[in-house]
């Protein structure tokens, strides 16, 4: 086996993913500009304190417009929020260790179960510390809130901008990409690559799923949303068709299926129509049914691409889990949500307490900086984070500590928010470390000149180093005393728990539930849902402990992602009107068979062989039974 690269040639990896340059200048343009609107007023202060409201624009990723403009205000409020707890409470330093840990876990919380893209706490918790390092004035709290709030209105603004040019930018996007991986699976068919590029596919779908599902709006559904409603929709029939009756074909399909596929993907988005709808797809001469059904499939699809879009009727509905589900599947003593949540809390409190017992200045950077060590998804993250944070920030306070010796003002305060803010962007998609170094500079210089602080170039310089050090050992020290095994210790039970949810919605899917059941809004689509939300995260996250099983965790990656796929073509099957009733027995026997499995994972066993019953019609529900039960059988020598 190849040896694994060390922890610190992996921190120090810089990845190859493309320079965010348009999103890096307009978080420089939302963190300065308020400053300038301040100096323009003729109060740097008020400007310092409304660019906090820029790190707002920090939380801006590339999800549809519906959902950012609700994510972005919710992050405004916090912000603004924050901003007058922390002035009000900035004279109790116990309640201010104690918030720090409470924001914090809330953030982790909150951000895990509605899976979030974003930093999460650390710039929620950031404001909260700048804001009791400022001048100690709790009348101040209304104007200080209301300043960060314009400031955050101001990064709403910019990052609801490109609506108008291109509104559905992120639908389109996700839908094209799903369809170039379901052409990758047309070329895989009669190869060794079909099964791990079907996991390929299948993601991809129920990413284009959920980013649809959050792109819908209440109020207006425009044609071009339907259009790719729909277009998504008949990839997935696509999809299903070819795991009902291609798995165990050995005969490549013909490449104009593959070619037609990627013919529909690369004209979505095209303002011009009439270059993409003159590509007449391919047929080839000679194709059995099967083959036959396929490509009329494929037309059906690319008839939605020729359809005007005022003609695209289909009703838009997608199965939503409520908030109150979500995060009821989170807040469970066995969700690694709810566990990273409080342990994350528990440790910014104890990193705060001893900073303000032991009487640092600006005690603050100390929990700040176990908090920025926590944020990695894993133990192994997390160590990552603190190499890299402790080179980046190192470096970073120096950069800091010479630029504020020499007492910068006015209008270069701006241009330096500016400029580092840009950097940071920029260098965040490549490794955090370098991320830091002009990260650290530019929090330091905002902090101190809104707290008309007055050190040494060497005093500031030890005493910051010192903060990162000490709040990095213990976030660590907390990560690795409460965390090494919490995740996998915790599989079996999950995936014994996630099987039974899979059972008991085998069960309505297939027995009489009577006239006006649907089987997408019920209770059993929903906490199977959430099983197999929480079980990805928890594998995901076993996969990054210290020390790590890797025999335990090549033996569940199979079982992980036959559930996924169960779980998926359970979920399309919930789509459909017409569905077999089975016998009694024959129910009787799909419900043994997977509660078999259920008892053996959980026990940590090999389980029996059950005789899985033949469901007209999904039979690709039978056969991922069928892998589920082998996949399990697998466990020969491994100490689970």
């Amino acid at each position: 086996m190849e040896k694994s690269p060390s922890i610190l040639k992996q921190a120090l990896t810089v990845n190859r993913k493309p320079f965010p340059w348009l999103k890096a200048f307009t978080a420089g343009v939302a963190a300065a500009l308020p400053i300038l609107i301040g100096l323009l007023f003729g109060n740097l202060e008020y400007g310092l304190i409304a660019g906090l409201g820029g790190f707002t624009y920090l939380y801006v990723f590339n999800v549809p417009y519906a959902q950012r403009a609700k994510k972005i205000f919710w992050i405004v409020i916090a912000l603004t929020f924050l901003t007058a707890l922390g002035t009000l409470v900035a004279p109790y330093p116990i309640m201010v260790a104690i918030f720090m840990g409470i924001i914090g876990a809330s953030a982790i919380f909150i951000f895990g179960a509605l899976r979030i893209a974003g930093p999460a706490a650390i710039f929620l918790v950031l404001v909260f510390s700048m804001v009791t390092g400022m001048p100690q004035a709790p009348e101040l709290a209304p104007l200080r809130a209301g300043l960060v709030f314009l400031g955050g209105s101001l990064s709403w603004i910019l990052a609801m901008l490109g609506w108008f040019s291109d509104p559905h930018g992120p639908e389109t996007g996700v839908v094209k990409r799903g369809l170039l991986e379901l052409a990758a699976l047309l070329d895989s068919v009669g190869t060794d690559r079909f099964h791990e590029s079907r996991h390929c596919v299948m993601s991809a779908l129920m990413d284009a799923d959920e980013t649809l599902a959050s792109g819908q709006t209440p109020i207006r559904q425009t044609n071009y949303f339907k259009h790719l409603y729909v277009l998504n929709n008949s990839a997935h029939n696509i999809f299903t068709y070819l795991l009902e009756d291609f798995p165990e074909h050995r005969v490549p399909l013909p490449p104009e299926a593959a070619q037609s596929v990627r013919k529909i993907a690369n004209s979505l988005g095209k303002k011009n129509k009439s270059d993409s709808a003159s590509e007449v797809i391919l047929q080839p001469e000679e194709m059995d049914a099967s083959v036959a059904h396929l490509f009329k499939l494929i037309y059906d699809a690319d008839a939605v691409m020729n359809e005007p879009n005022s003609k695209i009727n289909q009703e838009v509905e997608f199965s939503k889990l409520s908030l109150k589900t979500v995060f009821g599947g989170a807040f469970d003593k066995n969700s690694i949500i709810f566990i990273a949540a409080m342990r994350f809390g528990i440790i910014t409190i104890i990193a705060a307490i001893f900073a303000f017992e032991v009487g640092f200045a600006r005690s603050f950077w100390v929990p700040l900086s176990c908090v920025a060590v926590m944020s990695g998804y894993s133990i192994v993250a997390t160590f990552h984070r603190a190499v890299q944070r402790g080179i980046g920030t190192l470096l970073g306070i120096l950069i800091a500590s010479l630029i504020l010796s020499i007492h910068p003002d006015g209008y270069i305060i701006a241009l330096l928010v500016l400029l580092f803010t840009f950097i940071t962007e920029l260098f965040i998609v490549k490794n955090y470390a370098l991320a830091a170094l002009f990260f650290t500079p530019n929090a330091l210089l905002m902090a101190e000149s809104t707290s008309h602080g007055s050190f040494s170039f060497a005093y500031f310089a030890s005493a910051r180093m010192m903060d990162v050090l000490i709040g990095s050992i213990i976030g660590l020290i907390g990560v690795w005393l409460v965390g090494r095994r919490s995740a996998s210790s915790r599989l079996p039970h999950l995936i014994s728990k996630t099987i039974r949810s899979q059972s008991q919605f085998l069960f309505v899917l297939f027995s009489d539930q009577g006239k006006g059941f649907n089987a997408r809004n019920s209770t059993e689509l929903k906490k199977m849902r959430t099983n197999i939300l929480n079980l990805k995260i928890l594998y995901n996250t076993a996969s990054g402990e210290i020390p790590v099983n890797r025999d335990v965790l090549d033996y569940y990656w199979p079982v992980v992602h036959s559930i996924e796929h169960l779980g998926y073509l359970l979920e399309n099957a919930a789509k459909l009107s017409s569905r077999p009733i089975l016998a009694d027995d024959e129910l009787a026997q799909l419900l043994l068979a997977c509660e078999t499995m259920a008892i053996a994972a959980h026990l940590k066993k090999t389980p029996p062989l059950k005789p899985i019953p033949k469901i007209e019609s999904f039979f690709s529900i039978q056969k991922e039974l069928r892998y589920l039960q082998k996949a399990l059988q697998n466990n020969e020598g491994v100490p689970l």
